[in-house]
This record gives structure tokens, C-alpha cells and sequence, in this order.
């Protein structure tokens, strides 16, 4: 399959607006313990898993048991509110079934449980565009650690430098160039150009993105 071309996706902020579902699932899981929790707590976080999170803001009062049940909770609380209003990102279906039909190979690569990204796969019905899902239940490191994106493509059966990346995170675009892969940055959820400077290619929007683009990423980086 030297001549296949895949493309991995970031799932919150890429293909789903998923910003206020996880603020509000924080605010709720922060309350009920009696604790503050910001937006800028937030924005300063995002992207990161809630265990990081936890442990960033209160791992000196807590035992592991107890931010793990919190953790659990708080996503729990980001489905339930996700699910009764699904955020897609405009064109994220549209995208995906005209990459596949192009003939791409295409794979989820999320630092999120496994349910989260199951809600997303559920509610945009894309299970059979899908060659290969990797969540956080799935590595041991977190971006910007690449083995998400290595075990992504390793599950595709396509070369790392043969895949692109769709990010909305810093750590996102260094875990895609760690993996030696094409790094599209998706200035959403209030990042700017000069937040995702290393990404290869910077998009507003996902109807940027377009087979052609694609593949030129890709050959461009094969060609290097």
C-alpha cells in the first residue's frame, strides 16, 4: 500500500466543537466537590486529558482513587451534555466521506476515553469510513508523545510519512512531527497562527481541507 495516502484526526476542536460540553462538564464535576474551576483554568488546559488536569490543579489533596472517580465523572458529565446537543464541526462528515471516496485511509488518534470518542463515531455515523480508532485507553503517553499517531498508523497499515495529521493543539502538531507526519493546524477553539506555527499547513476551517491539499502535504514531506 506504498501508494495509499491516510489522514488521522484530532477529535475535539477538529471534528467536533466540543468546548463548552467539556467547560460545563468540568463546572459540574468541580461543583459537587466544592471546588473552583475557571474558564481560564480551562483554556489554559485544553486538549490535555482530565487526569493530567486533576492532577495539575488538585493532586496534592486527593488521592489516586479519589481523581480517578472524579475523572470519571467529569466525563460522564461531558457526554451526557455533548449528547443532548452534538457539536459537529461545519463540513466534518463532508470531509471524511470525500477523503474516503479519494481513496485515503482515515483513523481517529484522541488522548480521550474511549467513550468520548465512541459518542463521536455514534453521532457523526462515520464507523465505516474508519480504518482505525486509537483513544487514550489505547497508549500509555500523551501528546506530545507520538504514540498515538504511531499506533494509528501501524493499525492502517501505512508508513508514518505517508500519513497527515489534523490538529488543533501544540502538542498535537509536535506529537505529528515526532511521528514523522504532515501536520494540518486547525486554528478553532481560539487558536491562533502563532499557537500553531510548526503545523506545515494552518486552516479556519475544515472546508480548507481537500484531497488535493492532501496528498501535495503528504508528497511534499516523502520528497524531503
Amino acid at each position: 500500500m506504498e501508494n495509499t495516502y491516510a489522514v488521522i484526526f484530532d477529535i475535539d476542536g477538529v471534528l467536533v466543537d466540543s468546548y463548552d460540553a467539556h467547560f460545563r462538564g468540568w463546572r459540574e464535576m468541580a461543583a459537587e466537590e466544592g471546588l473552583k474551576f475557571t474558564e481560564a483554568d480551562f483554556a489554559a488546559t485544553f486538549g490535555r486529558t482530565s487526569r493530567e488536569i486533576i492532577a495539575m490543579h488538585w493532586g496534592d489533596r486527593f488521592d489516586e482513587a479519589r481523581m480517578a472517580d472524579m475523572d470519571l465523572r467529569k466525563e460522564m458529565a461531558y457526554r451526557r451534555i455533548a449528547a443532548a446537543n452534538f457539536p459537529p464541526m461545519p463540513g466534518a462528515v463532508e470531509l471524511l466521506r470525500a477523503l474516503h471516496d479519494a481513496g485515503f485511509r482515515l483513523a481517529l488518534g484522541s488522548s480521550g476515553p474511549p467513550g468520548n470518542v465512541q459518542l463521536v463515531v455514534d453521532k457523526l455515523e462515520i464507523s465505516d469510513l474508519l480504518g482505525a480508532v486509537v483513544s487514550g485507553k489505547d497508549v500509555t503517553r500523551g501528546k506530545p508523545d507520538p504514540q498515538v499517531f504511531l499506533l494509528a498508523a501501524e493499525r492502517l497499515g501505512i508508513a508514518p510519512p505517508r500519513c497527515a495529521v489534523v490538529e488543533d493543539a501544540p502538542a498535537g502538531i509536535a506529537a505529528a512531527h515526532a511521528a514523522g507526519m504532515a501536520a494540518i493546524g486547525m486554528m478553532s477553539t481560539g487558536r491562533t497562527e502563532n499557537d500553531l506555527r510548526d503545523a506545515d499547513k494552518l486552516v479556519s476551517s475544515l472546508s480548507e481541507i481537500t484531497p488535493e491539499v492532501l496528498k501535495k502535504l503528504i508528497d511534499r514531506r516523502v520528497s524531503n
